[in-house]
């Protein structure tokens, strides 16, 4: 009996060798529109679907390949009796083999110009029906959905005349989850469109990235997903120019790394991280001099760590940087003489380049943290602050300089592991006390750290102080200024400390809790 292939693809590439040799095993090529007028071009025999249906093409091709003796052809086992003897009565020919992908839903929604009529038209009926009957039926049926499985099907065609078991069963597994990804895309465009918030049924499809050596620790298995839909300014879109593969602990300090320049767009910045935790940030009027800042706060920690820069790196900052071991550059862009600087006998220098241009959109899709049985789903940290709208609380008012270090601390706090403090001056980080138990053990590992450079520093606090005994160890320490949300029930003790030892005291109103 001749064997019968439907071939009806929206990606062409390979289409023409596949069906040629196909069609020199002495297959029967069943197509439909574009695919059949490209195969005919090439001279390579085909059968019309509507020659198979005995209707034409309708509803501007809405309408060709859902009919029975599509789907019969797909759908009848070949073990059974009753369905082989179903086919002959309705006079269905089996189908052996399908290949199929879809409209390009994903594609036409990325489109600047995309319209909600033009993505209504993009979203293909006929293809996941084919797909998900043939799947299905893998047991007597081939489904193809990536041209990257061509050669695999076409070399066990020509050893053994068919695919085998496991192949199909593999086969059908990844059309499962090409059409689960597809239908994903089109739920969440349309949850958007009509401004769901808390849809009862959450679908997220990611794309494989990278597959890694190992996760947190080697006896953790992991792989790096990106979002199907790809956010520009995220490590997953970043172009690396040099350096290892990254792994697993290496993304998430360096997704840690650009939320953090995110809140620093107005001067050239230089963050450097450690642990998801920043152990240096400096800002100035040049990345040289800001990355000056960020390397004198903390000139220990920054060993091995991972640093971010706002602004074009050129010679003279690759000079300073290239001595420092470093795990990641991250950047907008590179001089080629910084570049060539950066990378010399660096070969495992992990070097980034990312589209800075794209950070506000970066910062509306949502985050997912996983947790045993579950997901949690919030929308990301980023706040619009107005400083103008900070109170004082206390009899004394902050200098001008206090201010503009206020101002540096508390965008610097956000990122800092709760309870999070972070004392600073108006141009660099100077001590970080990140993730304790207690807050007043963060005050402390924070003005350690910090200690002889406290001439104008400021502290901030990631949430508010629950007891007097905070305040009372930075009045100790010499410290004048701090910001904090404000919110407790002892918020008045904080507050009378301060006053009784001359102290300023902001409230911003928001909590930047980071767990």
């Amino acid at each position: 009996m001749t064997k019968r292939a439907l071939i009806s693809v929206s990606d062409k590439n390979g289409i023409v060798e596949f069906a040629k040799e196909l069609n020199s095993f002495g297959w029967e090529i069943i197509s439909t529109g574009g695919t059949k007028v490209i195969l005919d071009q090439a001279g390579i025999p085909t059968i019309a679907i509507d020659d198979v249906t005995g209707f034409p093409e309708m509803m501007d091709g809405r309408v060709k390949t859902l009919h029975p003796k599509i789907h019969g052809g797909l759908l009848a086992r070949g073990d059974l009796d009753s369905h082989l003897q179903a086919a002959s009565d309705h006079e269905i020919d089996l189908i052996d083999l399908v290949v199929v992908n879809l409209y390009p839903f994903k594609e036409t929604i990325l489109r600047p110009d995309v319209t909600y009529d033009l993505a209504v038209e993009n979203i293909d009926i006929g293809g996941p029906s084919m797909l998900r009957s043939a799947a299905k039926n893998h047991a007597s049926v081939t489904v193809v959905v990536d041209p990257a499985d061509y050669p695999i099907v076409l070399g066990e065609i020509a050893e053994r005349g068919e695919t085998s078991y496991s192949t199909r069963q593999r086969l059908a597994a990844k059309v499962f989850r090409h059409t689960a990804a597809y239908d994903a895309l089109i739920a969440d465009y349309f949850t958007k469109q009509v401004g769901e918030e808390k849809p009862e049924k959450l679908t997220l499809t990611y794309d494989l990235n990278q597959p890694m050596r190992y996760g947190e620790n080697p006896q953790q298995n992991a792989d790096f997903y990106q979002n199907a839909l790809p956010t520009a300014y995220s490590i997953a879109s970043a172009k690396q120019l040099n350096g290892k593969e990254l792994s697993f602990n290496n993304i998430r300090d360096a997704d840690a790394a650009i939320r953090i320049i995110r809140d620093f767009k107005d001067r050239p910045t230089v963050v450097a991280l450690k642990h998801m935790n920043p152990c240096g940030i400096g800002q100035a009027d040049t990345i040289e001099n800001a990355w000056d800042y960020a390397y004198e706060a903390d000139p220990v920690s920054i060993f091995g760590g991972i640093v971010v820069l706002n602004r074009e790196v050129d010679a003279a900052t690759a000079e300073k940087m290239h001595p420092i071991f470093l795990e990641i550059i991250i950047a907008p862009s590179y001089s080629a003489e910084a570049l060539a600087i950066l990378t010399n006998k660096k070969k495992n220098l992990r070097i980034l380049e990312l589209a800075f241009d794209a950070q506000d959109a970066s910062e509306v899709e949502k985050e997912f943290t996983g947790v045993v049985g579950g997901l949690l789903a919030q929308n990301q940290d980023v706040v619009v602050e107005n400083p103008a709208d900070w109170p004082v609380v206390t009899e004394r008012q902050p200098s001008e300089q206090e201010w503009a270090a206020m101002e540096f601390a508390w965008k610097s706090s956000k990122y800092v592991k709760s309870n999070g403090i972070i004392i600073t001056n108006d141009k660099m980080t100077l001590g970080v006390g990140p993730g304790q138990t207690n807050r007043v053990a963060s005050v402390r590992i924070a003005i350690e750290q910090a200690k002889d450079r406290l001439d104008g520093a400021v502290l901030a606090s990631d949430a508010f102080f629950p007891f007097a005994d905070n305040v009372e160890e930075i009045a100790a320490a010499g410290i004048k200024a701090i910001i904090q949300p404000g919110g407790s029930v002892r918020d008045q003790d904080s507050i009378d400390m301060a006053n009784k030892y001359g102290l300023t005291m902001v409230f911003t109103g928001v909590r930047h809790f980071r767990h």
